[in-house]
């Protein structure tokens, strides 16, 4: 079962105080962002955080999940209601993960090799 996008969509709604929420559809669920760093995932209508010890201290009750199987463990955030503790959890989880590598763009050579 996907994801509706009207829940996909609550959820950055409710998560927005951390930042410029955003999604991006992957194998047929979503990606979540803030500010363009993932910080998690929807998968079967259900939000997955990304695991960080700055969101375990934040998190009022710790249920570790796989987002999908074969997965690695993600946090199951069920409770979406309280958008400040959304906002501090979120943050929280933000400001400890990486941020993205920089896209490379592809050199001049290898752009004009594809052309011919």
């Amino acid at each position: 079962m996907s994801s509706s996008i009207e829940f996909v969509e609550y959820v950055c709604s409710q998560i927005s105080g951390a930042g410029n929420a955003s999604y991006i559809k992957m194998f047929g669920e979503y990606g979540i962002y803030i500010n363009g760093k993932i910080i998690g995932l929807i998968c079967d209508d259900r939000f997955f955080l990304k695991i960080t010890e700055a969101g375990r201290s934040q998190l009022r009750e710790i249920t570790e999940a796989p987002a999908y199987p074969g997965s690695k463990p993600f946090f199951l955030i069920e409770d979406l209601e309280d958008r400040d503790y959304l906002t501090v959890l979120i943050s929280a989880t933000y400001n400890e993960l990486p941020e993205p590598k920089p896209k490379k763009k592809p050199s001049k050579h290898k752009a004009r090799k594809k052309l011919n």
